[in-house]
């Protein structure tokens, strides 16, 4: 393997590693992470640590404070906003552009997608379900010939992955997700575009609408502290 490019997969391991950390509740909001005790956790120099760290700066996930560095983002309440509103122009967008080219193999996939999501769900495993909310909503575009929105929105996908993570937190929720999803693949199949699309903006807003929901829940239950992200946030 060439230098740079050894270089290249070391930083985007260590991404990968410290996101899913962040994720998952392991650096929870408020964690400050120094980089020369990462790097030796990682048993590398401080270069690919730091590089990932720009990274999650620039995904929301930490955000970099003189003096101390690296911190995780508190969840916020202006970037759930943003971050649904972009998804509610995009999506239907794109799901507009991708259905009428679906064929079996794309249905294919989207049951497959869905299986696993609903065995995550009935498995509790918090660790899945933003990953596969991401897979089953990229593979609904997989067929449109926007790639630069449909980067855009792997992006917004990436940055709700924490906050699926807490709307999926009750039972009730968990549920309809499953549901909606069910009906999205079942109105594409059905050749009902128009139908599919604007179900999927009322998809999206219901998940924003539990969102600031269940924020505003946890901020009064702790008497308007910071909110931060653990493990059972789902």
């Amino acid at each position: 393997m060439k230098p740079g490019l050894k270089h290249r997969t070391l930083s985007a391991a260590i991404l990968d590693q410290l996101r899913q950390a962040i994720l998952d509740g392991t650096h929870p909001a408020g964690t400050q992470l120094r980089q020369d005790a990462l790097a030796d956790s990682y048993g590398v120099s401080r270069i690919p640590v730091r590089e990932a760290l720009f990274q999650l700066e620039a995904e929301g996930l930490v955000r970099m404070v003189p003096q101390k560095g690296a911190i995780v983002s508190d969840l916020s309440v202006d970037e759930i906003n943003d971050v649904f509103e972009l998804r509610r122009i995009m999506e239907p967008r794109l799901l507009a552009r991708a259905a009428p080219l679906f064929e079996a193999a794309d249905f294919a996939r989207l049951d497959a997608i869905h299986a696993r999501f609903t065995a995550a769900t009935g498995a509790h495993d918090v660790s899945q379900w933003g990953i596969l909310n991401a897979d089953f909503h990229m593979a609904l575009y997989e067929r449109t010939c926007l790639p630069r929105t449909r980067q855009i929105v792997a992006t917004l996908l990436q940055t709700s992955d924490r906050y699926t993570r807490l709307q999926l937190s009750t039972t009730e929720a968990m549920g309809r997700a499953e549901t909606e999803h069910a009906e999205l693949i079942a109105l594409c199949r059905a050749g009902k575009v128009e139908a599919a699309c604007r179900f999927l903006d009322a998809h999206i807003g219901t998940v924003h609408a539990d969102l600031i929901r269940v924020i505003e829940h946890r901020v009064g239950r702790a008497g308007g502290e910071a909110l931060a992200t653990g493990p059972n946030l789902g």
